[in-house]
């Protein structure tokens, strides 16, 4: 069996329980190296054999699982946080299923999740938005034209941006644009769950200058939004004059 398996934002005890077990029985683990910890590593056996993808090509990563599968191993492909994100698992799963090699995915921690939880941050404030835009800016791998971060941002909800950290005054630029005022409410959240974690607040217009300013360039998330600062309505879930499937108000 190939597992698919999620390592969570960052910091190694943040892996599911289902995900440490996985690694724990793997006998061949193939991780993401330049986002993964290493520190998740320590999870595995002494006689596990590791592979770092971020060395390696889609062919390769796919002759080692093709190989271990067939000769009975278990095999964890060790992806950031949780692989629907970014984690280039469709290429993969599709591949497996031409040569009828099964696999299953164990899901994980996003660091979207992570950079809200250093930030003390609630993404889908009542009154304020309801709706979270996970994006990221079109750079060396385009992004569809209808899902540019300018056309995102004209609904005014809380937006993630992904992978754009080295393109912050173009990000600027983009929200701008689109609707945001300048002033709104931002912050650049580095290695979120990490020990090195950084949590950056600023302003969408001061994007660029914070991150320099604290040398960040890379591994970090750009949220942007009015759920980062300001009054919010109270929610019904817990209103007494609210009733409820539970309660009667």
């Amino acid at each position: 069996m190939i597992t698919f398996v999620g390592a969570g934002p960052g910091a190694e005890d943040l892996i599911t329980v289902r995900g440490q077990r996985l690694l724990g029985n793997a006998d061949i683990v193939i991780y993401a190296g330049s986002l993964v910890s290493p520190a998740l590593l320590s999870w595995c056996r002494t006689d596990c054999a590791v592979y770092n993808s971020a060395e390696m090509t889609l062919e390769e990563v796919l002759e080692v699982m093709t190989k271990g599968a067939r000769e009975g191993k278990e095999v964890v492909r060790l992806h950031t946080g949780d692989p629907c994100l970014y984690g280039a698992i469709r290429e993969q799963m599709d591949a497996l299923e031409q040569e009828h090699i099964p696999y299953e995915v164990c899901p994980g921690v996003s660091s979207f999740c992570g950079a809200a939880a250093a930030l003390g941050a609630e993404y889908t404030l009542p009154g304020v938005s309801q709706s979270v835009v996970i994006t990221r800016l079109a750079g060396r791998t385009p992004v569809p034209e209808r899902e540019s971060v300018r056309s995102f941002a004209a609904h005014q909800a809380t937006m993630v941006v992904f992978l754009s950290t080295g393109m912050l005054g173009r990000l600027s630029e983009e929200l701008i644009a689109g609707g945001y005022a300048a002033d709104t409410p931002a912050a650049v959240v580095y290695k979120a769950t990490w020990p090195e974690e950084k949590v950056l607040r600023c302003t969408v217009g001061t994007l660029e200058e914070t991150a320099e300013r604290e040398h960040v360039t890379k591994t970090a998330l750009i949220v942007v939004g009015n759920i980062l600062e300001g009054e919010y309505e109270r929610s019904k879930l817990y209103d007494p004059s609210f009733t409820t499937g539970f309660r009667k108000a």
